[in-house]
């Protein structure tokens, strides 16, 4: 089963300095969203595949016209909490200041007509949602950026100890995603639900047959009738095949699925190609040009991005044989650059030596609905549950469509300086994997505290342990409660956890005083989430207000305040998605001085994924998980400690 508390780093366009382009992006909102509203290139027959609003249109989407709208809070409601969020991060000169400006704010006609303008927005006839628009271009396909190492995020997977060979465990997988496919296009699959109810399923939209295509000045999104594309694409040694699903209106079984897939190994190691799938790795106006570039370059190459497009997913065959959890998160994460095509949204990963993971693009879709199709994945393939097909490999199989592109001297240069970019990018980049054993999930939970709230904590101390002060986190949290919610920032850092990492660092206090810390951090920690979850955090809030003015408006001194700036400059970027499938799962950093922390917690174990760049910033993975995993093991002391001692005074019976 899998589980997740939050859905994905912070969105990187909205705080990332854009230091790997040449190009410089356009900032001016209007004039980005009104360029993005005329953009009409597109495939020709790349159009919206589901429709969410369909009444007929099965379980998965019943719920899904009773949803509620993502709410606009009253500025009475968010900018105290603001104020709250803040103060931890300031001097007392500073958050003095700050408070004068925000309670101007409160009181000026502008801040009320910024509300009032946003509530108008969200109470617009055939809206689903007021963010949607702003936060997809802005913070997605507007974002210039590589996807790659920058956006997309990736689970790694526990060994499959029934399939040692890579083409019969990647087989296994392609039957089980296929199946879950299945469910998707009939609507046979239910809605993710929780306590509370069902969650949104509008991403479900974007999971198979999409991709993301390149162009200026913002990317599109395209999906393809999953009935007529009935072929997934694979590739290896960075050629590109189509490998149709379906033969005489019969499913390939696990075994010809498998001898399809040697036949594309046989062909393609015994050969070269240029590496094509590298220019996806590209900043996006790069990638835009080159795309264009490619397309033109014959016709047979607009019908090959065409068939590797509408694609169910992508099955990359890689030739790395990782051993250690850095080897095989950096496999999962960027691998090579070339034997990819990073714009699809679905790419599942098999190495030669069995290791296996997937890599999703975040543009249209969170973490929560993939995070679930690959803990299906995974339960039906690691517990002999998938239904692998008959043994027998028919005969007349026709071989997979080797996907060639045609590449002039141009597209070749195109190509090589593209990869020389993405290798220097990736060698930026420092990586740690932290697992630690000391507790997981169960042992939280005896202990008396949420999981999700525990962990942070110890991320928040062994933080403050490296750098002697708390700086802005995010935590991603889902509003998928919401119709065509996506997440909203849980800031974790508070005054009860500031007070917390000030406990624990102070040699003379007592047990006692440090577990009543953790638990006012942790309580307060849960409380914020909630909120954040109920669409009443207080940044997605804060940027409809910043969006909502007229070009020409003088922006209002809240958003001008260094403190806005730094509140939102998300040293540390967390998220948690966990399954017991997995061996933990990633994504970068969202600032260049910061760190992006993933984690998966277990039953018995906390996987921490701990990314960060190598620049002039003196940046440390590995000793923050030094600090991370001292300062689990002197939370968990503590609270034996105090557990200890309260059942030695109780009186023996």
């Amino acid at each position: 089963m899998y589980r997740a508390i939050s859905t994905l780093k912070p969105t990187t366009s909205l705080f990332r300095p854009l230091l790997h382009s040449p190009v410089t992006k356009n900032n001016k909102t209007h004039a980005l969203l009104a360029a993005r509203a005329q953009s009409t290139t597109a495939m020709p027959s790349a159009t919206p595949s589901h429709k969410s609003s369909d009444p007929a249109a099965g379980k998965l989407f019943e719920f899904q016209a009773q949803l509620p709208k993502l709410p606009v809070p009253a500025l009475s409601e968010t900018l105290p909490k603001y104020l709250r969020t803040v103060e931890p991060l300031l001097s007392k000169e500073a958050y003095a200041q700050t408070k004068r400006i925000v309670e101007d704010f409160a009181r000026s006609s502008q801040g009320q007509e910024l509300q009032r303008r946003l509530e108008a927005r969200a109470a617009e006839p055939g809206r689903a949602n007021w963010l949607e628009e702003w936060w997809n271009d802005l913070s997605y396909m507007g974002y210039r950026d590589p996807v790659v190492p920058y956006v997309s995020y990736f689970y790694a997977y526990k060994d499959d100890k029934l399939r040692r060979k890579p083409t019969q465990r990647a087989a296994a997988i392609v039957r089980a995603a296929w199946e879950f496919r299945r469910q998707v296009a009939s609507r046979e699959l239910g809605p993710e639900t929780t306590k509370a109810g069902a969650l949104c399923s509008y991403s479900y939209n974007y999971m198979f047959n999409a991709t993301r295509i390149p162009k200026l000045p913002s990317d599109i999104e395209a999906t393809y009738d999953l009935a007529a594309n009935e072929h997934i694409a694979v590739v290896r040694n960075n050629q590109f095949y189509a490998l149709p699903l379906v033969h005489s209106g019969q499913l390939l079984s696990a075994a010809e699925i498998e001898a399809q897939l040697d036949r594309i190994v046989e062909q393609a190691d015994s050969s070269a190609a240029v590496p094509v799938g590298v220019l996806t790795s590209d900043n996006r106006d790069l990638w835009s040009d080159n795309y264009r570039l490619l397309s033109e370059a014959s016709p047979k190459n607009a019908a090959t991005l065409e068939r590797l497009q509408s694609a169910a997913f992508l099955v990359c065959l890689d030739d790395a044989r990782p051993v250690t959890r850095e080897e095989y998160h950096r496999v999962f994460w960027h691998g090579n650059g070339r034997n990819r095509w990073f714009d699809k949204s679905l790419q599942f990963i098999v190495c030669d030596n069995g290791k296996a993971g997937f890599l999703g693009e975040h543009s249209s879709m969170d973490g929560t609905p993939t995070c679930r199709l690959n803990d299906y994945i995974l339960d039906q393939t690691l517990h002999g549950k998938v239904d692998l097909g008959s043994s027998v490999v028919r005969s007349d199989l026709p071989a997979p469509e080797a996907l060639r592109f045609v590449t002039p001297p141009s597209v070749v240069r195109a190509i090589e300086q593209a990869g020389q970019r993405f290798d220097k990018v990736v060698e930026q980049h420092q990586l740690r994997v932290l697992q630690y054993e000391g507790f997981g999930k169960d042992e939280i939970k005896r202990l008396g505290f949420s999981p999700d709230g525990f962990v942070q904590m110890a991320i928040q101390l062994g933080y403050y342990k490296l750098y002697g002060r708390s700086r802005a986190t995010y935590e991603a949290a889902a509003t998928r409660a919401f119709a065509h919610g996506r997440t909203e920032t849980c800031r974790s850092v508070s005054s009860e956890s500031v007070a917390f990492c000030e406990q624990f660092e102070t040699a003379t206090a007592s047990p006692e005083a440090k577990l009543a810390a953790l638990q006012a951090a942790v309580k307060a920690h849960g409380a914020y989430a909630k909120m954040c979850s109920e669409g009443k955090g207080v940044d997605r809030h804060l940027l409809g207000l910043r969006l909502s003015l007229r070009p020409g408006e003088e922006k209002p001194k809240i958003f001008q305040d260094a403190a806005y700036t730094e509140s939102s400059h998300w040293y540390l970027s967390t998220s948690q998605l966990s399954s017991e499938h997995f061996e933990g799962w990633g994504f970068s950093e969202v600032v260049p001085d910061g760190y992006g922390v993933a984690y998966t917690i277990r039953k018995d174990a906390v996987i921490l994924h701990i990314a960060a760049m190598k620049n002039e910033f003196g940046l440390n993975s590995d000793h923050l998980a030094h600090y991370i995993k001292e300062a689990a093991t002197e939370m968990r002391a503590v609270v034996l400690a105090c557990k200890l001692k309260d059942a030695a005074a109780k009186p023996k019976l």
